[in-house]
């Protein structure tokens, strides 16, 4: 399936925050991109233009494209509980996220690629689909050829962040999805309603 592979300070810019981590060429030029950097006078934008770039934000975050993140917010209109709320929710509980949130890659791109080539386990069974949702109680490991992999020690080794519905075990390389995350929980700045209200157009 396709996937955004182009410059990621560009988007970052765009939005005007760094929303795929750490970047230092997003420090120096934290404006958005274009012939005229900084100096261009930028109308006023409409509510629709405000709604289309939350969720643009939203997908370019989770690393969703546009149909399995509509179908997300299908699901989520479905469910008990508040439409927005529900659709982070799902975002947060889907199997690259959980890798990355856990330290086991540096980035979403990294953990479902992690993913896609098999090196990660759900509850003892190779899991390959970097969508896959998880629930309470599943545990996420690193298959066991994969444990001796550089690039995920070196992740774990740089892992600082500490995220309550999540436990990692370091010396078995596994991590417990405790429970979906409640909304305060999530550290993502996106506002979850102005997707709703763009969906619900």
């Amino acid at each position: 399936m396709a996937r955004y592979i182009g410059p990621k300070t560009k988007i970052s810019r765009k939005f005007g925050e760094s929303i795929f981590g750490s970047d230092k060429s997003f420090e120096k030029r934290n404006y958005p991109p274009g012939q005229h950097g900084n100096n261009r006078r930028r109308g006023k934008k409409s509510e629709y233009a405000i709604q289309l770039m939350e969720k643009q934000k939203a997908k370019y975050t989770y690393g969703i494209l546009e149909r399995q993140f509509r179908n997300l917010f299908e699901k989520a209109t479905r469910s008990k509980g508040v439409t927005g709320e529900v659709l982070l929710q799902m975002c947060e509980s889907r199997l690259d996220n959980t890798v990355f949130r856990l330290g086991i890659s540096r980035s979403r791109s990294g953990a479902r690629q992690l993913v896609s080539h098999r090196h990660i386990t759900v509850n003892g069974e190779i899991v390959n689909i970097p969508s896959y949702q998880l629930r309470s109680g599943d545990v996420i490991g690193v298959r066991e050829k994969s444990k001796s992999l550089q690039a995920i020690q070196d992740s774990l080794d740089a892992h600082a962040s500490v995220y309550e519905w999540l436990t990692w075990n370091g010396d078995t390389k596994e991590g417990t999805f405790v429970t979906t995350p409640e909304r305060l929980q999530i550290p993502e700045n996106i506002k979850e309603q102005l997707i709703v209200e763009l969906y619900s157009k």
